[in-house]
């Protein structure tokens, strides 16, 4: 269920959102001496370090939230920005309660596209430093949209034990997700099922380390390819003893090292994945949305890691409301930025 992503290490996020500018925004800006951040000659260090540095508080904020909804609730409470937009079916609204995407008729492709490009040209045109959004979806074995493929589920796709197959898949689904304007896929699964009491089993590609690390490799290289943002998840484990889902896990660091890491390695240093979700559950007691060891060490440390973090739908606030970690939610989420 999607509520909210907040999402850690703001400055590779906005590196992201340069490349996306659109060529709106160079129009908009036609009359008046384009700004550092608006030129697509210079560095991108350079660009970033300028609009961070043009930034208020407020609109640095809203950056590191993604959430589902559209502009007919009201262009007023986007005027700072956002980060990440997943786009409601047209009429629907993006509901305070729980924010969850209700995925009903959403149109054909075109459609989806025009309303995207509708919501896009008011962050680049309207709001004040015209930052545009990336908008995002779900798409595990299939777009998650009106009209789109649905292919067999991840574990099904995993028994053939055919990656080509698989990489035919992700160039469908990938094509399916561009025309809609889409950006950014919360996708794929990439946890470990040794049990299968755990409820989410068919998502994943099994509990085989190596043939997960290939099955992943091969849907995620062509979306990067093609320019859609991948994000891999969700990191780490997911799920522990009994089966349980989002439960905290006590595994020592070899059996992370030989089971759960070797996915999440691969893709990042082989398949060019440019964003990764972290899990609810926590390691050895620390939130993996805060866990310093996880996300700086291991991920960015180690396998040099240089894209965005963002956490499950309200993982950030669990440290308080699942591993009480944290004392109440400003805490959590500062232990996570």
């Amino acid at each position: 269920m999607l509520k909210f992503y907040a999402k850690a290490g703001l400055k590779p996020a906005i590196q992201v959102l340069l490349v996306s500018i659109l060529t709106a925004n160079a129009l908009s800006v036609s009359a008046q001496k384009k700004l550092s951040y608006q030129n697509p000659g210079l560095p991108i260090e350079q660009r970033v370090d300028d609009l961070l540095g043009r930034m208020t508080l407020e609109e640095k904020f809203w950056q590191m939230f993604m959430i589902p909804g559209g502009l007919s609730d009201g262009k007023e409470k986007y005027q700072h920005g956002i980060f990440g937009f997943q786009v409601a079916a047209k009429g629907k609204q993006a509901g305070a309660a729980g924010q969850l995407l209700e995925y009903g008729p959403s149109g054909p492709a075109q459609e989806v596209a025009e309303r995207i490009n509708e919501i896009q040209r008011y962050f680049v045109e309207e709001t004040r430093l015209g930052i545009p959004i990336i908008p995002f979806d779900e798409a595990l074995h299939g777009l998650v949209r009106d009209g789109a493929t649905a292919f067999p589920q991840a574990i099904a796709l995993a028994a053939t034990w055919d990656t080509a197959l698989v990489g035919e898949v992700a160039r469908a689904i990938t094509r399916e997700t561009r025309s809609r304007g889409i950006r950014q896929i919360l996708s794929p699964v990439l946890n470990i099922a040794r049990d299968v009491r755990w409820g989410r089993t068919e998502e994943t590609y099994g509990e085989d380390p190596f043939l997960t690390s290939q099955m992943a490799l091969a849907f995620i290289s062509p979306f990067e390819k093609a320019g859609v943002i991948t994000t891999p998840k969700h990191f780490v484990a997911n799920v522990g003893d009994g089966g349980r889902d989002s439960y905290p896990i006590h595994f020592n660091e070899r059996l992370l090292e030989e089971i759960y890491f070797p996915a999440f390695k691969t893709v990042f240093t082989k398949a060019g994945a440019r964003s990764v979700m972290t899990a609810y559950n926590s390691v050895d007691g620390t939130p993996c949305t805060s866990n310093e060891w996880l996300l700086r060490k291991k991920l960015k440390g180690e396998w040099g890691f240089d894209g965005f973090v963002i956490s499950d739908a309200g993982a950030t606030g669990g440290a308080n409301v699942l591993h009480f970690t944290a004392k109440d939610y400003s805490e959590s989420t500062e232990d996570a930025v």
